[in-house]
C-alpha cells in the first residue's frame, strides 16, 4: 500500500531544482507518493506552526517555533555562504540610517527577517516595518511605500536592475561576525508523528532526489526555469549554484554549528522565545 505524503517548498527555482527527480517521478520512492504543494516561505512556515504539512520547507527562524512539532531533515538546506539576504535602497543608508527608515520585509518568521533583528540588534517591535509578498518588495521601494528593501531569493541578483544599491548583505555581516559560518535561511522538516524509521526513509528519498538533480544538473535547470522570475538560465543556474550545494545534501557538524549560533543569539538578544534543541533524522 503507497502512503501519500503532503510536501510543501516554494515556487523557486532552488526548490524546484532540488525536488526535480521527485516531481517528475525519475527517482524510486518505494512505498510513498508526494503531493507537492507550492507556496510561498511565510505561508509555509505559518501552516508549519499549525502542524499541517507532513513534510515543508520552512526558515530557520520558523523553526523555533515548530520544533514541537517537526523534526529538521538533514539535507534541504539553504545556506548564505557568504551571502545572504540583502537590504537594497534606491541610495545607500548607513545601519544608523537604516534602522530609521520604513523597510519591506518578506514575512516576520523568515531568516532574514531574524538576521535584521541581529545585525540592527534591535527587536521586531521597535522595527518600522511593513510585510510585503517577497516578489513585490522592489515594487514597495519605488512606489515609496517603503524606503528600504529586505531582499530574499532571485532578487539578490535582479536588483540593480530595479535601479537599486545595497546597504547591507545580511550573509556576508554573518559570515564575517561568525567565524566564517554561512548564514542557515531554510531547511525542511518532517512531522514527528511519523516513527523514527520512516523519517528516516523519506530523508533517504528527498536526498536522492537533490543528489539526482545535482547529478542532472542541466536538464533540472531547465526545469526549474518555468519558477525563475526576471532570470535567464544564466542567471537561474547561477542562483541554483547559491542555494543547491554541498550544504543542502548535509547541513555536517559546521552547518549544525551555524543553527545553532543562529538561534542562539536570537534566544539571547531575547528575539525567540526559548532556547532551541535542534533534532535531526538520522
Amino acid at each position: 500500500m503507497v502512503q501519500k505524503l503532503t510536501l510543501g517548498h516554494s515556487p523557486d527555482p532552488d526548490d524546484a531544482f532540488m525536488f526535480y527527480g521527485l516531481a517528475k517521478g525519475l527517482i524510486q520512492t518505494p512505498g510513498f507518493e508526494f503531493e507537492h504543494i507550492l507556496q510561498d516561505i511565510q505561508t509555509l512556515n505559518e501552516r508549519a506552526t499549525r502542524g499541517e504539512l507532513d513534510i515543508t520547507a520552512i526558515s530557520i527562524h520558523a523553526y523555533a517555533y515548530v520544533s514541537d512539532k517537526y523534526a529538521l531533515l538533514p539535507s534541504g538546506a539553504s545556506m548564505g555562504d557568504g551571502y545572504g539576504p540583502m537590504l537594497v535602497s534606491p541610495k545607500k543608508f548607513t545601519k544608523e540610517e537604516v534602522a530609521k527608515k520604513k523597510i519591506a520585509i518578506p514575512g516576520t518568521m523568515t531568516s532574514a527577517f531574524l538576521a535584521l533583528q541581529l545585525w540592527l540588534g534591535t527587536p521586531a517591535k521597535e522595527i518600522n516595518y511593513i510585510v510585503v509578498p517577497f516578489d513585490q518588495i522592489f515594487q514597495a521601494v519605488r512606489s515609496g511605500k517603503a524606503e528600504v528593501g529586505l531582499i530574499i531569493h532571485e532578487g539578490q541578483l535582479t536588483y540593480q536592475n530595479e535601479g537599486l544599491t545595497v546597504c547591507e548583505d545580511l550573509g556576508a555581516w554573518w559570515k564575517r561576525e561568525n567565524d566564517g559560518l554561512p548564514l542557515p535561511l531554510g531547511g525542511n522538516v518532517i512531522h514527528k508523528r511519523f516513527t523514527p524509521e520512516m523519517r528516516s526513509t523519506v530523508s533517504r528519498i528527498l536526498t536522492t532526489s537533490i543528489q539526482f538533480s545535482l547529478d542532472h544538473r542541466p536538464e533540472a535547470v531547465e526545469h526549474a526555469l518555468q519558477y525563475a522570475r526576471d532570470m535567464g538560465k544564466t542567471l537561474a543556474d547561477q542562483f541554483v549554484g547559491m542555494y543547491v550545494n554541498h550544504w543542502t545534501l548535509d547541513y555536517g557538524e559546521k552547518g549544525r554549528e551555524a543553527i545553532r549560533r543562529f538561534l542562539g543569539q536570537a534566544y539571547e538578544q531575547k528575539l525567540i522565545p526559548h532556547r532551541q534543541e535542534l533534532e535531526f533524522v538520522r
